[in-house]
């Protein structure tokens, strides 16, 4: 076996290039003086604007210095009105920031909390959501209340964090809703109220925005609290005094007018509030009347509610009215065209109604006119008589129409 140093013998190995090396290190010196050269370039860079910027700031301080001057030796200089005038316009976009002080302003902004408004001041006024209407509202905008609005508000206190004031618009309502209650008033009319909550001596009804107690003295019907909670009431006012923050109202009063314009044969729109074994109940204008059995048709009525039922409208014809006792009695019967309609066909009833009411009344008028005519024949003292219209006259016909001229008669001795 040949030895390891025989083996390696005839093996050559190529030499070592030294080219290779000496490229690498070229490189290498190559980018190391890129290096130098990129941060040679940025320590410049950075001087430059070290420099400008030290350029910049001497600029603004000569810039100041030069101004700080001027304002103290020449303020006016160079200014296009004078102080008194800028005084003078101050003055008259100044106004009275008191509380309780009516201010013009323009909303310009508005968000779930109220609106900003422009009232010409210093700063922007704020109209909170609770005081933008006199009724309860979530947002500004239920209340009419948008961008662009110019209304007249009241100032009610300032906010001590920006010194904005506070605006509102509900005392402004309230104070109108006071003046249009005060009329009402005094014109006696009858207006709605829709009751809004109870106590132990009555009920609060909500009129023109304000809230005015009913006393239970004064609620014509028999109904509970609770049954005329959210019902609408036809009231008069009893007592308005906006100093006392009193509102008294009376539905008794209300209702006493509305039966003096009842006339016996009236033709009135009414709706059924309940069904009774003898007969039904009707709400015409915020009167109960009774509609009984034997008043609906010519037909009999075995049931009802076969022909009426809770919360149907219908016309009745008024029969009698007690006002005294506060009833009304009530008649679809008179109406029928036909004996039967109002089972049959209810609809043409209603279509006729003024017209069966007519011929009603007429009937009444001559059984009238008979039965003063027999009252006549037995009291001939009275010396009058009945025409064929019905009409109370003088017994002779010789009579002038316009009367007798009593001037030329001497006046009677002593």
């Amino acid at each position: 076996m040949a030895t390891l140093a025989q083996q390696f013998t005839g093996l050559r190995c190529p030499p070592i290039s030294y080219t290779r090396l000496s490229r690498r290190k070229s490189i290498t010196q190559i980018q190391q003086k890129l290096l130098n050269s990129r941060k040679n370039k940025t320590i410049v860079s950075a001087v430059a604007i070290s420099n400008a910027e030290t350029r910049e700031r001497e600029e603004l301080k000569q810039l100041f210095e030069e101004a700080y001057e001027r304002c103290r030796t020449a303020p006016m200089e160079g200014v296009s009105f004078t102080l008194e005038e800028f005084h003078s316009a101050l003055e008259k976009y100044d106004f009275n920031s008191e509380l309780g002080t009516k201010v013009k302003g323009t909303v310009f902004c508005t968000d779930n909390r109220g609106a900003l408004v422009d009232i010409t001041a210093k700063s922007s006024a704020y109209l909170p959501t609770q005081e933008a209407c006199i009724h309860k509202i979530k947002h500004v905008e239920e209340a009419g209340i948008v961008p662009g609005l110019k209304e007249e508000f009241v100032i009610i206190g300032e906010n001590e964090a920006d010194d904005s004031l506070v605006l509102s618009l509900r005392m402004i309502q309230y104070e109108l809703a006071w003046e249009r209650c005060r009329q009402l008033q005094s014109e006696d009319v009858v207006v709605k109220g829709k009751v809004v909550g109870a106590n132990k001596g009555g009920v609060v009804a909500e009129v023109e925005g304000l809230r005015g107690f009913v006393p239970f003295s004064q609620i014509s019907s028999k109904s509970t609290a609770e049954e005329l909670l959210g019902k609408d009431l036809p009231l008069k006012f009893v007592e308005v005094d906006e100093e006392q923050s009193r509102l008294v109202l009376s539905n008794r009063k209300a209702m006493a007018d509305s039966q003096a314009q009842l006339g016996i044969g009236s033709v009135v729109i009414g709706s059924v509030q309940s069904l009774k074994p003898y007969g039904a109940f009707i709400d015409i204008g915020g009167i109960n009347g009774l509609l009984h059995v034997s008043q609906i048709s010519h037909d009999r009525v075995a049931d009802i509610a076969t022909v009426l039922q809770p919360g149907d409208t219908l016309k009745v014809m008024i029969l009698s009215h007690d006002r005294e006792r506060g009833r009304v009695s009530l008649s679809t019967k008179k109406l029928e065209p036909t004996p039967g309609d109002m089972i049959r066909n209810p609809k043409l009833v209603f279509e006729k109604a003024e017209e069966m009411a007519q011929t009603f009344r007429q009937r009444i008028a001559q059984a009238e006119a008979m039965a003063r005519a027999d009252m006549l024949r037995f009291q001939p003292e009275s010396g009058l008589t009945l025409n064929s219209d019905g009409i109370l006259g003088p017994l002779s016909p010789d009579l002038p129409a316009d009367g007798l001229d009593l001037t030329d008669i001497p006046p009677a001795d002593d």
